[in-house]
């Protein structure tokens, strides 16, 4: 008897533990270390494991929904093996129903029962108006008339008259307030319920590992995320022409991805993983009849317009607008509004939001409105595998992305506002000594990366044949080890928000120009002299004169230096000649036929610069002369 009771007390333990190397372990892991590139970002989760012997899963929970599967990796040290990883789809195990928006459609009901009495309270008030009106009899056809009593009796039906329209007023105006107070609430809610994407789902991270004994460890997990992403600003201030500019650097940090990231080291990468790492290669350039010259485009420097979903047309709020292949950005605000400085008419603006499928359009004009189509693709599961050997205190790493994507980030202070610039081979990124919380809500959180103060020459700029404003810029020399990206900048000058510019970096020279907004108090005009102007023809040839006065005129209490720029045409065949009359002593390059003239005003000083030229070609040709 006592044999047959360790028997099945024996098989009882044995059968226990492989049940227990079948079942799937939950793990709860944090977020530790997130890598934000220009697009997208690579995160790292740790969580201390306890393994048991055999073969078992661990299940990593609540993980984004939004990763990159191809790019996870698991890195843990111990004596066990990694047999495969694996990654799905949780839509059992939804993300609660969000508490928020449970409380606030709890106070609606609140609120909408409120309505109804209020409404109910004024048909009541209606009926008692009414019964009111009904009855002003007050007395039968053959009752004498008592005047007395006629005095009372409208006095009384004046008196609850007057209080039922008071009444009736003030119900009014609270169902006004209760419909007020009901439209925020629902604002509220579908701006949540837009924050969280196209789906409530979370995904696990399934790790098959394999031990002959009980053992502990630490995983770590690291795997790219969609829907997240940093654009730079600036905030260049200067006190006035004589005193050093300083630029504050920030990043404008922003993600969706269905996790949010609470007290994590922050690194900003300027690497950008979703552009192709394959070299480019060039193609036979042929030449043929019929090309044309498309002649120059127009000076396009910002876009503005209004981005709304093409389901119901109402605005989107928090769309992310870039201009493709640069780091310049901005986001539409809580009307579905935008405003974007451009380096030129042809580049291309992208258009993303989390459940809205991409967009892409051509800066061509400066008012662009957009409606955004929603999103209906959806996310499969993947299955990856890999292996490991089982020697002791080895680190076993599971791969499936290069390792040149991995973090390469070193330790971080805890001092404020600290961030270390470290200089890789591709990339630069800022290892910010701050823990920040940036919830997966989609709004702009701002960072501050640096703040200089350097020195610069001012010199105010103006090309009337374009614009006839003048510009105050500021050039800076070796600007390069700032690591600097194109982006937009707020400018302060004299103390006073004098508007927006952009810092355009895509330049090979060490002198880094910048534009600090117009300035009314000098006055520039270009006008045509008609009566110097004229068409000749002579024999089988025409001849234009175009005679251009420039003038510029000095309002500032101080004296300054304006470069004025405007040019000459510049033939390209040899039936079509120009000749240059007069300049005013301009530095011309030949080339290009641009024209400079530096000119130092004194105040309320004035001058007149002549541009005159003489085009000759062909009677039976047409040429456009300017």
């Amino acid at each position: 008897m006592a044999k047959k009771l360790l028997f099945i007390t024996c098989l009882f333990i044995s059968l226990t533990r492989a049940a227990n190397a079948d079942d799937s372990q939950k793990i709860a892991s944090k977020v530790q270390k997130v890598t934000l590139f220009l697009n997208g970002a690579q995160v790292t989760r740790t969580s201390p494991v306890s393994i048991v012997p055999g073969t078992s899963t661990l299940v990593f929970e609540d993980i984004s929904p939004n990763i990159d599967v191809q790019s996870i990796q698991v890195r843990a040290a111990g004596d066990f093996t990694i047999l495969s990883v694996k990654h799905e789809m949780n839509y059992l195990n939804l993300q609660q129903k969000q508490k928020q928006v449970e409380q606030l459609q709890s106070q609606q009901k609140v609120l909408r029962d409120k309505l109804s009495l209020l409404n109910a309270s004024l048909v009541i008030n209606q009926e008692e108006y009414n019964m009111l009106v009904k009855n002003q009899t007050i007395t039968g056809q053959n009752a004498s008339l008592d005047v007395l009593k006629l005095k009372q009796a409208l006095d009384f039906q004046t008196a609850r008259l007057t209080d039922n329209k008071k009444k009736e007023q003030v119900i009014n105006n609270d169902i006004a307030a209760v419909n007020t107070e009901l439209q925020r609430y629902d604002k509220q809610i579908a701006d949540i319920r837009k924050s969280k994407g196209v789906t409530d789902a979370t995904s696990n991270i399934l790790v098959t590992v394999s031990s002959k004994i009980a053992a502990q460890s630490q995983f770590t997990l690291t795997y790219l995320v969609n829907n997240a992403n940093w654009f730079p600003t600036y905030d260049i201030r200067a006190k006035n022409v004589n005193s050093p500019i300083s630029i504050a650097y920030k990043a404008n940090v922003t993600q969706q991805s269905g996790e949010d990231w609470k007290n994590v080291k922050l690194t900003l990468s300027t690497g950008n993983p979703t552009i192709s790492g394959g070299k480019p290669e060039l193609t036979p350039y042929f030449l043929t009849y019929g090309m044309y010259y498309a002649g120059q485009q127009s000076a396009i420097t910002k876009v503005t317009g209004q981005v709304t979903g093409q389901d119901d047309r109402s605005p989107l709020p928090g769309v992310s607008i870039r201009v493709k292949g640069t780091s310049i950005g901005a986001q539409t605000d809580v009307n579905g509004n935008y405003s974007i400085q451009v380096p030129n008419s042809s580049a291309v603006l992208e258009y993303s939001f989390v459940g809205f499928e991409k967009a892409e359009r051509t800066a061509a004009q400066p008012v662009l409105n957009i409606s955004l189509k929603p999103s209906v693709n959806a996310l499969n599961e993947v299955v990856v595998m890999g292996y490991g050997s089982s020697d002791k205190d080895s680190n076993y790493e599971y791969n499936s992305v290069p390792r040149a994507l991995k973090s390469k980030t070193s330790g971080l202070q805890s001092t404020p506002v600290e961030v270390q610039q470290v200089e890789n081979q591709t990339n630069v990124e800022f290892n910010i000594a701050n823990q920040y919380t940036i919830p997966s809500d989609g709004k702009p959180y701002t960072v501050e990366i640096n703040e200089v103060s350097t020195d610069a020459t001012y010199q105010y700029f103006v090309a009337p044949k374009l614009s006839t404003d003048v510009f105050l810029t500021a050039r800076i020399t070796d600007w390069n080890k700032y690591n600097f990206l194109s982006g937009e900048a707020n400018l302060f000058f004299e103390g006073t928000f004098i508007g927006k510019s952009l810092i355009d970096t895509h330049a090979t020279t060490d002198t880094l120009n910048l534009s600090l907004g117009t300035d009314k108090n000098i006055v520039v005009t270009r006008t045509l002299q008609k009566d110097l102007t004229g068409k000749q023809g002579f024999g089988s040839n025409k001849k234009e004169t175009r005679d251009w006065l420039i003038t510029v005129k000095n309002r500032k209490s101080q004296p300054v230096n304006l470069l004025v720029e405007d040019q000459v045409p510049v033939s390209q065949n040899s039936a079509i000649e120009v000749e240059t009359q007069d300049v005013s002593g301009a530095q011309m390059d030949k080339l290009s036929g641009k024209l400079s003239w530096s000119q130092n005003l004194k105040p309320m000083d004035e001058k007149q610069l002549h541009l005159k030229y003489q085009v000759k070609y062909p009677k039976n040709q047409l040429v456009i002369v300017q």
